[in-house]
């Protein structure tokens, strides 16, 4: 019977690491894959507001931001918002809660640079709205990933 005990105890702390690097593998294939979709769903975006007239020349600059340009930055935001929530997942008590209010108050901060670019009032508000489809894919997918690690 202490054999039994014995691999019991043994096996509790390596479940618990097991069990820790499952949910940050979770989240980093959650995150993984929410990114694609970000990157896809804004280049898409970006290419629907291009067809129908918008130009995105930078004023200062007078050159156009190209479309990959679009699922670059996309996907280095993204990633970065993955490593937040990862980071709240290790460290936060509440992660969902938190990882909601750091990326919604990140993406508010976000849209001051379109509005002081001095771009025109079609590319200013096709790149609002660029940043708001990355963020209504990550935000909630990340949340809800977080949630589901943690209950």
């Amino acid at each position: 019977m202490n054999g039994m005990n014995d691999t019991g105890v043994a096996a509790g702390p390596a479940s618990g690491r097991t069990s820790r690097t499952h949910r940050f593998r979770g989240l980093a294939g959650t995150g993984f894959v929410a990114t694609l979709a970000a990157m896809v769903a804004t280049t898409l975006a970006a290419a629907l507001a291009r067809a129908v007239g918008v130009d995105f020349e930078i004023p200062d600059g007078g050159e156009t931001i190209p479309l990959p340009g679009f699922a670059v930055v996309t996907g280095f935001f993204s990633v970065v918002g993955v490593v937040i929530a990862a980071a709240l997942l290790r460290w936060s008590t509440r992660p969902a809660e938190r990882f909601v209010w750091t990326a919604v108050s990140l993406t508010a901060i976000s849209l001051v640079p379109p509005l002081i670019s001095g771009a025109d009032a079609a590319a200013t508000t096709a790149l609002l709205g660029l940043h708001l489809v990355p963020a209504a894919v990550m935000i909630p997918t990340l949340a809800r990933s977080l949630r589901t690690r943690t209950d």
